[in-house]
């Protein structure tokens, strides 16, 4: 997706809890029709979570007749967007020629790498009174030596996902590997994504087999090392700790990270990279229409910000 440059989301407040390193409390903004985003990636204290370098949570909500999600064909470089709904419909086109409507439960994974163009859309025929819309907009940033890729895009339906359940407790498996269960999305830096149902009382442990590790509350309460958190804020671990997540509440978070990226990224709008004047180029590539075009909504565009 693209929203407007803004300010990074400020860090939450004082915490006592030794377990974590910080507690992200995403800045949220409203777009209209009450579609609110939440930003918890990038933060003034927490730039990245191993390669995770953006992290929307978008919704829930629901759209009136006729209106809906509708983001125009705009630019990516150096990154890998991850798609993840849990309620509603979105149809991805890209300058590849893809057109994939995306679902709860399954992924859309577009590697930009050198560059590409994308829409995201609400289906004409989803454009009803009380159309839902909830979900994830993530992005990974490309390891230095894969920034410049060829782009890509792979769909994953729902039945691809290993699932790990215990009493209690519910993991779909969307990326990486965890609790002994891999998924089928390739990726080129270590990475791992998880959707977590736990009833209360339930626990569910996350060893270090990570670096760097979060887990963002999407519904109810958590309880680590005996402080609670509410919906709404990416807890980020410390590395090396042995940690147990308790549900407070029927709770339901999304668990995410990996290795540490190889050196910081420079983002600028929708663009990412390890080099400054790569973003540059890219920002004066956009102006000067020299990306491709997205079949099917050429009609449309993003024009890049002037700040």
């Amino acid at each position: 997706m693209s929203f407007a440059p803004g300010a990074d989301p400020k860090a939450g407040d004082a915490y006592a809890c030794d377990a974590l390193a910080n507690v992200v409390v995403p800045r949220t903004a409203d777009l209209g029709d009450g579609f609110t985003v939440r930003r918890a990636l990038p933060s003034a204290r927490t730039r990245m979570v191993g390669p995770f370098i953006f992290f929307d949570h978008f919704g829930p909500t629901e759209f009136r007749g006729g209106k809906g999600l509708d983001v125009r064909p705009h630019p990516h470089i150096g990154l890998a967007t991850v798609s993840y709904l849990f309620d509603g419909q979105i149809m991805h086109r890209d300058s590849l020629g893809t057109a994939v409507a995306i679902r709860p439960g399954e992924v859309n994974w577009m590697t930009a790498g050198r560059g590409i163009v994308h829409s995201e859309r609400t289906p004409g025929s989803h454009r009803v009174d009380h159309e839902p819309i909830h979900g994830l907009q993530m992005w990974v940033a490309l390891p230095a030596a894969k920034e410049e890729m060829d782009a890509g895009f792979a769909h994953h339906e729902v039945a691809e996902f290993p699932v790990v359940s215990d009493t209690g407790k519910n993991v779909r498996v969307v990326v990486g590997k965890l609790y002994g269960a891999a998924s089928p999305v390739p990726v080129v830096h270590e990475t791992f994504f998880g959707d977590v149902h736990l009833t209360a009382g339930a626990s569910l442990p996350s060893d270090p087999d990570h670096e760097e590790r979060a887990i963002y509350v999407v519904d109810g309460t958590v309880d680590v090392s005996g402080d609670r958190f509410e919906a709404g804020q990416l807890l980020v671990f410390k590395a090396g700790d042995r940690i147990t997540v308790k549900a407070a509440t029927d709770t339901h978070f999304v668990i995410l990270g990996g290795a540490p990226m190889d050196g910081p990224r420079h983002l600028w709008w929708n663009f990412v990279s390890s080099r400054q004047d790569r973003i540059e180029q890219a920002k004066a590539d956009w102006k000067a229409g020299h990306f491709g075009k997205v079949p099917g909504d050429e009609l449309e565009f993003i024009p890049l910000p002037e700040k």
